[in-house]
């Protein structure tokens, strides 16, 4: 089943969305905003997605400049600020037969479609 993680008010993750729309095929939309991702479910990400988890953070977030830009924070510590913060956390996110992509461009989303 291919999965995208959305975020309604990005327009990159709106794009990725129209995409997956457009393919025709059928996919579950999770907008992790509003349901809250368990650190499990991120290392799970991560993991398809093969990078650490520094990569899947957006540090220019003002969450990030406030709380936890000056810290000295591990993988497991940016897991949990991102968890704590899901707007931390790099959209759109495609997953497809146990490995994922982040849609930027959007377009890349048609790499694992």
């Amino acid at each position: 089943m291919i999965r995208i993680y959305h975020n309604p008010r990005c327009q990159k993750s709106r794009e990725g969305l129209k995409i997956l729309e457009e393919s025709g095929k059928s996919f579950q939309i999770v907008k992790y905003l509003n349901k809250e991702l368990s650190k499990d479910e991120i290392k799970d990400i991560l993991k398809m997605l093969d990078i650490p988890a520094e990569k899947l953070l957006r540090k220019k977030e003002k969450v990030w400049k406030e709380n936890y830009k000056n810290k000295d924070l591990d993988e497991n510590g940016i897991i949990e600020a991102m968890q704590e913060n899901p707007k931390l956390i790099e959209r759109p996110i495609v997953e497809n037969e146990g490995k994922a992509i982040i849609g930027r461009p959007p377009e890349k989303i048609k790499e694992i479609i």
